[in-house]
This record gives structure tokens, C-alpha cells and sequence, in this order.
């Protein structure tokens, strides 16, 4: 019996001989977010349901070239603990636990491995699990290994919207909080009366450490009193756009060179 095509290119739904008969050029993504506290306004699981939507759009324009595998909720929130609801895997578990997905990626033989970020804290984990990865498999020049934070991949979307106010993302802030409202504004709290909070880090441009309530009492950083839902669709426009054109980079890499 030969073995079934892949129709979808969602990993949860190809059976094995699928994935073995895929071209192992094919790319192979996975996403991480997390499940921490959000404020008073905003579902605990706000940065998985945000890059949940952003991967759905993305997956619909890829039309079948990239593999997707499930959203992985749990990240790196160890600065949010002070916070109720909130779970987390500590740094150095979260990077163990990211650098044995890509074991197990090129076990299978796939040589493009691309993660798509959508929570800070990931970042640096994120970043040092794909650098100890490299460092591993030194000998092999085949090998692209990515770390990319949805927000951080060039889009500007107060060019798009010029209501948009707030020009980094910050934490259930003007922008998450309009992303969510579009989503499903009945998650949403009560924002207007909401004071903002500077997302500006201590002794710049030095990295301070910090945990979220050096930073803010109520767990929010910018703005979230200027969101809109409009405002919402256009970050997601935005951020699709820049999931998209690096995935097609990704697809498009002659196997070799330093950028695609």
C-alpha cells in the first residue's frame, strides 16, 4: 500500500511515511509562544492566540511549501511568576527543550529549521539554542537554523495605520491589546481607563536584569488605552506580511549561501 500524500502541511496531520517521503529542503517551523500573565485586561494565553492567528494567515499563503508543527504554549516566563496563572519553563529547560526539537528535526533529515517567536522572553533562549545548535553540528554547511520574533521582522505598522501610536511592542499593550480585540474582543477588559506604562529599559544602552514588577505593577507596559480592533487587523496584516516574506526566503535558499 503506498504510503498517503501530504494534503495538509500541518505535521500533526501527515503520518510518518509522509514526512519521510517530504523533500528534506523542506522547511520546518515551529512555533513558540507562552501562557503568562497579561495584565488585568488580557487572557493569560494572549501571545499564543496572537501567533496562532499570524501563523493560520501565514500557513494559507505558504499554499503547501512549509511545514508547520503545533504551537508550543509553554515558553520562558519565569519574570512574570510574581504574577498569578502564569507557567513557565526556566531558561536553561526551555533551551534544552528547543535545542531537542532540532535534534530531532535533522534526525529526520530536514536541513531548514526556522522558529517563530512570539513572546520576549523566548528571545534570548531562543537565540542561544539555535548558536549551541550550530555549534554542534560545526561540519555540516547545510544547515539553516533560525530564530525570528514576529514583531522584530521589519514591518512598521504606524506606516500602515497612522492612529497606531506606539512604536515597539511592549506587553498587553496598544498593540497586543488591539490584536486580541480583534480576535475576540469578549477577552478583553475594561482598557480607556488604563494608564500607560513606559516600556523603557533601565540604564540604556546597557541590558539591565529585571523581573516584570521592577518594571510595572499592574503587568502592563505601553499603552493599551489607544487600542482598537481596527488597529488590531492591521498589526496582523503587518506581521503576517513579514512571517510570510521571510518563510519565502527560507523556501527559496539555494542551500548554501550565507543570506538568502
Amino acid at each position: 500500500m503506498r504510503p498517503r500524500k501530504p494534503t495538509h502541511m500541518q505535521l500533526t496531520d501527515l503520518n510518518w511515511p509522509a514526512v519521510r517521503d517530504l523533500s528534506k529542503d523542506t522547511p520546518i517551523v515551529f512555533p513558540v509562544a507562552a501562557l503568562e500573565q497579561h495584565s488585568g485586561h488580557l487572557p493569560l494565553f494572549t501571545d499564543s492566540l496572537l501567533l496562532g492567528e499570524i501563523i493560520r494567515r501565514t500557513a494559507e499563503r505558504l499554499d503547501g511549501h512549509v511545514v508547520f508543527a503545533p504551537l508550543m504554549w509553554l515558553g520562558n516566563s519565569d519574570h512574570h511568576l510574581d504574577f498569578r496563572g502564569t507557567l513557565s519553563a526556566p531558561p536553561r529547560v526551555y533551551l534544552d527543550l528547543l535545542g531537542g526539537l532540532i535534534e530531532n528535526t535533522i534526525q529526520h533529515g530536514f536541513r531548514r529549521i526556522v522558529f517563530l517567536n512570539g513572546h520576549g522572553g523566548n528571545d534570548v533562549p531562543g537565540r542561544q539554542a539555535i548558536f549551541e545548535a550550530r555549534q554542534r553540528h560545526r561540519q555540516r554547511s547545510d544547515l539553516l537554523l533560525l530564530f525570528a520574533t514576529y514583531w522584530q521582522l521589519g514591518g512598521k505598522p504606524w506606516e500602515h495605520d497612522p492612529q497606531i501610536h506606539q512604536r515597539q511592542m511592549g506587553h498587553a499593550c496598544e498593540w497586543e491589546t488591539s490584536m486580541i480585540l480583534r480576535l475576540n474582543p469578549k477577552l478583553v477588559g475594561e482598557v480607556k481607563s488604563l494608564e500607560p506604562v513606559p516600556s523603557k529599559m533601565g540604564f540604556e544602552p546597557a541590558a539591565r536584569a529585571w523581573i516584570t514588577k521592577d518594571r510595572t505593577r499592574p503587568g502592563h507596559l505601553g499603552e493599551p488605552h489607544r487600542a482598537s480592533a481596527e488597529k488590531g487587523e492591521t498589526l496582523f496584516r503587518v506581521f503576517t506580511e513579514d512571517a510570510v516574506a521571510l518563510l519565502e526566503r527560507v523556501v527559496a535558499w539555494d542551500g548554501k549561501s550565507w543570506d538568502g
